[in-house]
């Protein structure tokens, strides 16, 4: 990688939060983004990592339990390596780098070797993930304290250092961190000290993602509780009476789609409103883009086109994609919206008419079926017989409008402003996850997804045995007939065309059943 003009290089102590990418702080991102180097942990979210730039190294460096896994002591050499060659490094860290997250000691290592760095407070377990299992830490009548304890000391330690007589004495809540394998004597003590059997606790595994599992018991049960169904790390563990609050304040677990992990397979660059939405439901949205979106081969018919801009009488826009390439390709130009002064515009749905508004274009037409069969049903009120169009689009794309608008009278022009491309398998490991039985949900959004699906895993007959426990959402008829004609099975599909719509009718698939939430063990 190159450091040209970097003098000196900066480590930034970045808390994760405890799972849910929603929760990365704004300067967490800040720092992401312009990363040459990434460390992150095993408790850190993977998600986040899109937020690096594409050339920044990103290494694990996560520690999991017993097994092998980096020393304290390599990770520290690694931070002031990477930075004395003057990068810009992050480590990314789960919950808050400062809350039994070894933060402190990275921090000394950097300023013993003179080397700038920044701790960038995270959203930390011992808050949020008691939240999202409907429990608050403190309330008013039921706990006006709170004691975060680490369940996993220093094993080199002679003696520990936790006082378990003031911990039970303790009339507040207790939250362990990191304790798990230590629950027994967790309990054993705090009952030992005189804090009583019937105390309420609630155990909670990998809280605030899809996968949340939540065990509720008490000081007496929850060890056997644990044991029956499996429990493991990552866990945090509340000792309290706020733990009683959960059977009402749950809400996280409650969500229609709560548990459930969904594939996007749209362009990554537009991917943000469906994952956005999705997370709103309660699902985890995995990216798994099979298109990227690159420029044309040639430019000059689009431009040509734009020279002659004035003798068109409409222009047609069949994507978002095909608004964003033109509008900045007509800007490119030197020219700007006003050339699409006296042409009247039509658009193939309200997004698409959206993305136009931002180049300061309001559309003249939107028809009420968002896609090409619905243009020509709306265009059928306008007289267009020797009326010039042109369809700025896709390069690969049904021909059934330019087609049906030729026969009609029209002189169309079809100009390709983008192409959509495979991306490289190995760009993401979703692939992994269909393999592994991981996913709930496939989503796709347009026929070039489910082409080139179909075309990375190499061809239906390694697809099927990938599909067979997963449903099939498809945005709209066209999409879906192109995922039949490759042997898929598509469970959902929306009345309307739209990202909100699809959402939408995936959770009232799951919703329409008897819903039970889960993981959600009582």
């Amino acid at each position: 990688m190159s450091n040209m003009g970097r003098r000196k290089g900066i480590v930034y102590l970045v808390g994760a939060g405890p799972g849910d990418p929603g929760l990365l702080t704004l300067r967490g991102r800040d720092c992401l983004e312009q990363a040459d180097v990434v460390l992150y942990d095993y408790l850190a979210n993977p998600a986040l990592l899109a937020h690096a730039p594409e050339h920044a190294e990103r290494l694990y460096v996560g520690r999991r339990g017993t097994g092998k896994y980096p020393e304290q002591t390599s990770i520290n050499r690694l931070l002031i390596e990477r930075a004395q060659e003057g990068n810009v490094v992050v480590r990314l860290k789960g919950g808050d780098p400062f809350v039994f997250g070894r933060g402190g000691e990275e921090a000394e290592a950097l300023a013993t070797a003179g080397i700038a760095f920044e701790v960038v407070p995270g959203v930390t377990a011992a808050v949020a993930v008691p939240a999202y299992a409907g429990i608050p830490i403190t309330h008013r009548t039921l706990a006006s304290t709170v004691t975060i304890v680490t369940g996993h000391e220093d094993p080199n330690k002679t003696e520990t250092a936790l006082d378990w007589p003031r911990l039970a004495a303790a009339r507040g809540t207790l939250v362990f961190l990191m304790g798990m394998k230590h629950l027994s004597t967790i309990t054993a003590q705090l009952m030992q000290g005189g804090r009583s059997p019937a105390t309420p606790v609630a155990i909670t595994r990998w809280g605030t993602r899809s996968c949340q599992q939540t065990l509720v018991g008490t000081l007496s049960d929850i060890g056997a509780k644990a044991q029956a169904v499996g429990m493991e790390p990552p866990t945090v563990i509340v000792v309290g009476e706020v733990v009683q609050l959960r059977s009402t304040l749950n809400w996280f677990e409650r969500r229609p789609l709560f548990g459930k992990r969904v594939l996007m397979t749209r362009a990554k660059e537009q991917a943000h409103e469906l994952a956005t939405r999705l997370a709103s439901y309660g699902a985890e949205p995995v990216e798994g883009p099979t298109i990227t979106i690159v420029p044309p081969l040639d430019w000059a018919p689009v431009d040509h086109a734009i020279s002659q801009i004035e003798t068109y009488d409409w222009v047609i826009f069949t994507s978002v994609n095909g608004v964003d390439r033109f509008m900045t390709r007509l800007w490119a130009k030197g020219l700007d919206a006003r050339s699409l002064a006296g042409r009247r515009v039509c658009c193939i749905g309200p997004r698409t008419a959206q993305e136009l508004e931002r180049f300061g274009v309001r559309a003249d037409l939107v028809p009420a079926e968002y896609q090409a069969e619905g243009v020509l049903a709306a265009l059928n009120q306008k007289e267009i017989r020797a009326s010039r169009i042109l369809i700025p689009r896709a390069e690969v794309a049904r021909e059934i409008l330019p087609d049906e608008l030729r026969t009609r009278g029209a002189h169309v022009d079809v100009v390709p402003v983008y192409r959509t491309l495979a991306p490289d398998l190995n760009a993401g490991g979703w692939w992994e996850e269909l393999k592994d039985h991981r996913l709930d949900v496939v989503t796709f959004t347009s026929s070039s997804t489910v082409r080139n699906f179909v075309a990375m895993l190499g061809g239906m007959e390694a697809v099927s045995p990938l599909l067979q426990s997963v449903t099939i959402a498809c945005i709209g008829p066209i999409t879906a007939k192109t995922a039949e004609e490759f042997g898929l099975v598509v469970s959902i599909m929306p009345s309307e065309n739209t990202i909100p719509a699809l959402v939408d009718a995936i959770a009232h698939h799951y919703g329409s059943r008897e819903h039970c939430a889960a993981g959600v063990v009582q």
